[in-house]
């Protein structure tokens, strides 16, 4: 086997540290002008993806090795992505391949190469006014040309609904897990039981491993929660809002700055169908979130704003919006899962931020509703 050009892998690769130099040579083959491989350096191990910095001897690429391996899903999101370039929104199309195609299956693996984009992550935290102002008024534009474009069908036929994921930006599968329907919202006496499952992994813990201060946090926070949906569970939405296509996964990781200017808005995986107005409200809370667990309702007010007038949506959309986002947080403990029961500790420094967050959200419901709606 060809020896790997990876270099400099991140401790959680994993077994995977890349495409080896034989699948490279094979894959820039694939391209005009692509040239040769010269290094690829690991950026990011996701759950739907892995991505590398490829540098070639004309230039660097984006690689991207797609673990679901749908190439027809896959085609038929780089399609949407050329036609939102062509109306001007800031994306990253992929490279085309010298038959036109996108998508290349070496080994079983699906790759696409992308055109590498100088940029860096922005949060709330660095944005100023007017930057959250145009962030609304960016992702407001992104719901009008989705909506434009997916109403065509595409060669291999309309894109497929976006189903539930974990993980942040996107929808959590919620207590019952991925069965419960899209448009459902959560069921308290589901979180309940899995609020018991979560306790007892905690507290076994103790035997296994000594007690750390997460595992004190973990558990103050779960017995808080209950408590608080005891209090709050005859405020459960009703089931289903209008849908419209989303980007699915719009949050400061996969949104590159320039300067002060959006560059990109990359991985689009989770394109699909969902109300739109709950990822707006979706995306600002993780883009705005405070490191003590509140939310910037300076910076959130304009960015909503602008976000209405961009996509249309009316201040009744956007409250209703806020109150099934508020009600996913309450019920979700997606960071705990993964700790504790699937043993990977990702997540954990965003949990005490996170969890901060659901109790001053519901004690200042009303402030955050009027933050979007005004």
């Amino acid at each position: 086997m060809p020896r790997s050009l990876v270099t400099d892998a991140p401790p959680d690769t994993g077994p995977d540290i890349g495409p080896d130099t034989g699948t490279l040579h094979t894959l820039l083959r694939r391209y005009d002008r692509a040239g040769e491989p010269v290094s690829c350096i690991p950026l990011t191990q996701g759950l739907l993806n892995r991505g590398y910095r490829l540098t070639t001897t004309r230039g660097d690429f984006f690689l991207k090795h797609h673990l679901d391996g749908d190439q027809a899903a896959i085609a038929r999101q780089h399609s949407v992505t050329l036609r939102l370039a062509a109306l001007g929104l800031p994306v990253a199309p992929p490279v085309a391949r010298t038959d036109g195609t996108t998508v290349t299956v070496l080994g079983g693996r699906c790759y696409a190469l992308h055109p590498w984009v100088e940029g860096r992550h922005r949060d709330g935290g660095e944005l100023t006014l007017a930057q959250s102002r145009k962030l609304g008024a960016l992702l407001g534009h992104v719901h009008t040309c989705l909506a434009k474009v997916c109403r065509e069908e595409t060669p291999d036929g309309p894109l497929a609904p976006l189903t539930p994921a974990e993980g942040p930006g996107r929808a959590p599968a919620g207590p019952g897990g991925p069965g419960r329907p899209e448009d459902a919202s959560a069921d308290p006496q589901d979180t309940y039981a899995l609020i018991e499952e979560l306790l007892g992994l905690v507290r076994r813990g103790r035997g296994s491993r000594p007690r750390d201060s997460f595992d004190e946090l973990a558990e103050h926070r779960l017995i808080e929660r209950r408590a608080l949906l005891e209090r709050h569970a005859h405020r459960r939405p009703a089931d289903g809002t209008a849908p419209g296509w989303v980007h699915g996964d719009f949050h400061p990781l996969n949104l590159l700055y320039r300067g002060g200017e959006p560059a990109a808005i990359v991985d689009w995986d989770r394109l699909g169908v969902r109300p739109r107005a709950e990822e707006a409200v979706r995306a600002a809370v993780i883009f705005f979130l405070r490191p003590d667990g509140t939310l910037d309702l300076a910076k959130i007010r304009p960015y909503a704003r602008a976000y209405r007038r961009a996509s249309g949506a009316g201040p009744a959309e956007l409250g209703a919006a806020v109150h099934r986002v508020w009600w996913e947080r309450l019920n979700d403990f997606w960071m705990l899962r993964w700790r504790y029961q699937r043993g990977d500790h990702r997540a954990d420094p965003g949990f005490p931020a996170s969890a901060a967050l659901t109790v001053w959200w519901t004690r200042s419901y009303e402030a955050v509703r009027d933050a979007f709606t005004d």
